[in-house]
């Protein structure tokens, strides 16, 4: 999957050092705090909490026309969060994580205004969570389908460079669930309980024109 984005980033950078219609950008957010709960009975049970922070990234966009675009991104978020189950009892700790973001995604521009440019767009992708600290046997990252929204607007300071302000969701389909960082030795009574992960931000970055558009 590495070789298979570092790929589509050279075939878009050779793509567009001819067509001219590139925009490199750079994103700064934060994201809040979201709560997961998979409680089945009082012995089997997941529940906790991803705490929010700082995200940044980075994108590529090629411009298939002047008003639509499609754009490769990275994203980069350092959390952890309490966590509760049940392993021969009620037990407590702390997620120690690294959320990468992998994602596709089309971007519809509104040409309202020389200086404002509002956009939005859907994404599709992967989630890689590294464990920080994994237990004996455990993996130390899983791989999840995510999916994600945005909305946002392009403030042009010059013809070439601009400010962006956006907010964005990005959802990970069971992104969290106890075989990844309750571990699988000791006892054998880990859980097989999976919860839906949503993370929304507000921030923004920067865009630079690469080439006469």
């Amino acid at each position: 999957m590495k070789k298979i984005i570092f790929f589509l980033f050279l075939a878009l950078l050779s793509w567009g050092s001819v067509q001219a219609q590139l925009r490199l950008n750079g994103y700064a957010s934060y994201l809040f705090d979201d709560s997961f709960d998979n409680r089945y009975t009082s012995t089997s049970y997941l529940t906790g909490r991803i705490n929010g922070g700082f995200q940044w990234g980075v994108g590529l966009t090629y411009m298939l026309q002047q008003d639509y675009g499609l754009e490769l991104m990275y994203y980069r978020q350092d959390t952890d969060g309490p966590v509760n189950y049940y392993r021969n009892g009620p037990v407590s700790d702390v997620l120690d994580v690294g959320i990468n973001y992998i994602m596709l995604g089309g971007v519809r521009y509104l040409q309202v205004h020389p200086v404002f440019e509002p956009y939005g767009g859907l994404m599709a992708g992967m989630v890689i969570y590294s464990n920080k600290n994994p237990e004996i046997n455990e993996p130390g990252s899983i791989t999840k389908f995510a999916w994600g929204l945005r909305l946002g607007s392009n403030i042009w300071l010059s013809e070439q460079i601009g400010l962006k302000v956006q907010t964005h969701l990005f959802s990970a389909v069971q992104g969290i669930g106890g075989s990844f960082y309750l571990g699988t030795g000791g006892s054998g009574a880990g859980i097989n309980a999976y919860s839906t992960l949503f993370q929304f931000g507000l921030g923004g970055g920067l865009t630079i024109k690469l080439g006469e558009q």
